[in-house]
């Protein structure tokens, strides 16, 4: 009887954590042209006053830019995706790799984050794929 009375009404799934369209690799993108930018400040600036805080900053952004990603990568991309796009994992990997201490977080080189933004817009161009299919 408890049982009966428990048992959900409606059975229901959705293909993410919530209703589709909270998941945007804006996020990241946006937190990577970050990164890219103090980048270039720290670059042009001698004053290690300014240099330490756009360190400190820049890695903050960075780990912003691995948390987008890592949450595009598990909340949202499911096994039909990784089927259907056989090179996701390789691109979240070299992502996250870059956006980490081998590029965002360890050091200033513009060109690593440039390699980072064309990693995420292949994952964007993905992501936007499978929202249109």
């Amino acid at each position: 009887m408890l049982g009966r009375l428990l048992r959900p009404k409606h059975v229901v799934s959705a293909h993410c954590d919530l209703p589709c369209g909270v998941y945007d690799p804006a996020q990241a993108r946006i937190e990577a042209e970050s990164v890219k930018a103090i980048m270039e400040k720290y670059n042009a600036n001698e004053d290690p006053v300014f240099r330490t805080r756009a360190l400190i900053i820049k890695e903050q952004r960075a780990e912003l830019v691995k948390h987008h990603l890592w949450v595009l990568w598990t909340d949202y991309f499911k096994p039909n995706h990784l089927e259907q796009y056989p090179q996701l994992h390789q691109l979240f990997w070299e992502a996250t790799k870059l956006a980490g201490a081998a590029g965002g977080k360890g050091q200033v080189d513009v060109a690593k984050a440039d390699e980072l933004l064309a990693k995420i817009d292949e994952i964007a161009k993905i992501f936007w794929e499978t929202k249109a299919a």
